[in-house]
């Protein structure tokens, strides 16, 4: 996986700040600004964290919605594809934190209307096995890949501005150029190759619709790369009792190296912040744009809101009295379910989502975390968890095209269904202020703005900073950065957007070029 240079060095010299204030302030308490905390605290900083909502956490939450007694719901994400790959929890350990990650026997499935679903075992070979004639060229795609797993993470997670270490030698580089291209194929109509059968197209079109978007696309082509290879190396695990067991771990640690997070703090303006040398935020590029106002130039705070936003999701949550009654059973195996039907079907969906039309068939992503952790069962009751795609900011309550879609693939689904509650795209923001209008990913996703991102610039975390170390427009920070997934690598639970802007802002504010470690036992 992508190294760093590590050091346990404290920072050299008194800090700016009076001696009772922070040396850096974190707007938000998602995963990327918790990781960016826990970076800036175990270099020995002063660092507090200010989140909006009463619970932190972010788009990792997980809470009681009131719908049954014993049942807690991600109000975001569910299943991690990355937990297990990502650089920064990968050093952060979360399993020595008593974090436990339960991954599935497959990854994800694709139900279709007509004969059985297609299933991504974890296991290359049994998928490949039960994809017919697909099957060769699923496993001739895919095992090259997993073989080089490091350089693909090294890739998608990379800072996009420096060369990883797993991508030096001729033959890594070599590698790298060749998975591009791969990836760069199926963005074209060239996608339909090499997969000749429909259960096998439809498979690789619903690990791409992660990324939600025109079907194909740069963007979906990336995601579907990356995330399928995952599904093959080390699963896409899901944490036991919610998302918020590693929302839990990353405040602990900090709290542990004197950082402090304090709730119902609402940001609207510089004059919120508190005096500190930094401030990052995990937030959308707009939202800092505006919180920062005049501090910032107004080319500075045209450039963050360029980035714009995408397509968007739309969520339900289920409480039902019986595991969801797919009718291919195997389904039942899988962390996520793709549900959209065949790769045309889905494509014609993703479509009308760009056009701005709410479709009557979604795209639908599901979960039911209870397959694979039991303890999210309580009084024979279980969460079920699904997001829609819709247009950006739609109005309308994704509750009922929802239910219909799961009843397509599952029928009778509709009479297990205990208590729901649905958040059209349009609200999503409510709990989350990253998600204006549902937008997921943080703004708008393709190739070019996973490199450009928020915008074409060397240093992407870096908003604003004064090189004399004196204030930027006032007494608030020397220097602004943004670390939330508006940056590079992008979105996904993986902490690499906090840790990258931490690392600038550690070298830039407060001479320390050397990233600490991030052990349980440091």
């Amino acid at each position: 996986m992508t190294s760093a240079a590590h050091s346990d060095a404290r920072p050299a010299g008194p800090p700016a700040t009076p001696a009772a204030g922070p040396d850096a302030v974190v707007v938000g308490s998602g995963p990327n600004g918790l990781a960016a905390a826990v970076t800036l605290a175990r270099a020995g900083l002063r660092v507090e964290v200010l989140e909006a909502q009463d619970t932190v956490g972010g788009g990792a939450r997980t809470l009681d919605l009131g719908l049954a007694e014993g049942i807690v719901h991600d109000v975001c994400s569910a299943v991690h594809p990355m937990a297990l790959a990502s650089p920064f929890l990968r050093e952060f350990d979360l399993a020595a934190r008593g974090v436990r990650l339960h991954v599935p026997e497959a990854s994800y499935a694709q139900p279709l209307d007509d004969g059985p679903a297609a299933i991504a075992w974890h296991s290359l070979e049994r998928t490949a096995e039960g994809l017919g004639r697909d099957g060769a060229h699923w496993r001739r795609f895919f095992a090259p890949l997993v073989a080089h797993v490091d350089q693909v993470v090294a890739l998608g997670l990379g800072d996009k501005r420096s060369l990883p270490a797993e991508l030096r030698s001729p033959d890594e580089l070599a590698f790298a150029a060749g998975f591009v291209a791969r990836m760069l194929q199926q963005s074209t109509p060239a996608w339909t190759r090499p997969l000749t059968t429909e259960p096998a197209r439809a498979l690789f079109t619903g690990v791409a619709s992660h990324s939600i978007g025109r079907l194909p696309s740069t963007g979906t082509s990336a995601a579907a790369m990356l995330l399928a290879v995952l599904a093959h190396a080390g699963g896409w695990p899901v944490p036991r009792g919610g998302s918020q067991a590693i929302v839990d771990a990353l405040r602990a640690d900090l709290e542990a190296h004197g950082g402090s997070v304090r709730t119902g703090v609402r940001v609207t303006s510089a004059a919120d912040l508190p005096a500190a040398r930094a401030v990052l935020f995990d937030t959308t590029a707009e939202a800092a744009a505006r919180i920062l106002g005049t501090r910032l130039p107004a080319r500075t705070r045209n450039r963050l809101r360029a980035l714009g936003h995408g397509a968007a999701a739309a969520k339900v949550d289920f409480v039902v009295n019986a595991p969801v009654p797919w009718r291919d059973p195997r389904v039942a195996r899988a962390g996520t379910v793709h549900l959209g039907g065949t790769r045309a079907q889905m494509a014609a969906s993703e479509a009308q989502v760009a056009a701005g039309r709410f479709p009557a068939r979604p795209v639908t992503l599901v979960s039911d975390p209870a397959t694979v952790d039991p303890t999210r069962a309580h009084g024979g009751l279980r969460p079920v968890w699904a997001y829609a795609h819709v247009p950006f900011d739609s109005p309308i309550d994704p509750a009922e095209a929802v239910t219909r879609q799961i009843e397509r693939f599952a029928p009778g689904f509709h009479d297990t269904v205990v208590a729901s509650a649905s958040v059209p795209a349009s609200e999503m923001a409510a709990h989350n202020e990253n998600l204006v209008g549902g937008d997921i990913a943080t703004g708008t996703v393709s190739l070019l703005t996973m490199v450009a991102r928020p915008a074409l610039t060397w240093d992407p975390h870096l908003v604003s900073r004064s090189e004399a170390g004196e204030a930027v427009g006032g007494p608030a920070a020397a220097g602004y950065y943004l670390c939330s997934a508006a940056t590079t690598p992008g979105p996904g639970v993986h902490g690499m957007n906090g840790w990258f802007a931490a690392r600038s802002a550690l070298r830039r504010e407060f001479g320390i070029r050397e990233l600490p470690s991030l052990s349980p036992e440091s």
